[in-house]
């Protein structure tokens, strides 16, 4: 199969999970946004598929299913999260791609730099789209959203994307870059 059909069938791939994962907390608003659902199958397409992919799958992702189940809110959720998944999904990608060996601590590294970059990012565009509504969005307001209380989803992410990249790793099952 040619390549670009391949990442472009596994991005399809990521973007589906990505707006079926947040079903699984839709009932309970509070988990979702502490688990950050569609967070992880766009770290994953930036990982496995490259910056241009995961880029493409984070902006679209949250828009999409905004458009389709009315959760996140498209404005200012989802445009905030726009921002936020396509850095994740492009800055995954650019800084693993740094790495000689892609080994587990270069996955670490790369996760741990994109969701820093996201976040600010996501800040970034809220304090913006706040800006521009006249309402304040405060450093403790994005600490608390984009940080506090994204702990747990952060942990899950730690764990569970690295577990995901090495069993590709060593079934082989990881698309030529």
């Amino acid at each position: 199969m040619n390549r670009q059909i391949k990442l472009l069938c596994l991005s399809a791939m990521f973007l589906a999970i990505g707006l079926a994962l947040p079903a699984v907390t839709m009932h309970i608003p509070e988990i979702g946004n502490m688990l950050c659902p569609m967070h992880i199958p766009v770290l994953l397409c930036g990982l496995i598929c490259g910056w241009k992919y995961g880029l493409a799958v984070g902006a679209i992702t949250p828009i999409l299913r905004s458009f389709i189940a009315g959760m996140p809110p498209l404005y200012p959720s989802a445009v905030g999260m726009a921002f936020e998944l396509a850095a994740y999904g492009a800055s995954v990608a650019i800084i693993y791609s740094l790495f000689k060996k892609k080994n587990l601590a270069a996955t670490y590294i790369s996760l741990v730099s994109a969701m820093v970059i996201g976040r600010l990012i996501w800040g970034i565009a809220r304090t913006v789209m706040f800006g521009v509504a006249g309402t304040e969005f405060s450093f403790t307001i994005f600490i608390t959203s984009g940080f506090v209380q994204a702990i747990p989803g952060i942990i899950v992410q730690l764990i569970l994307i690295p577990i995901i990249i090495e069993a590709l790793k060593k079934a082989k099952a990881l698309p030529v870059k």
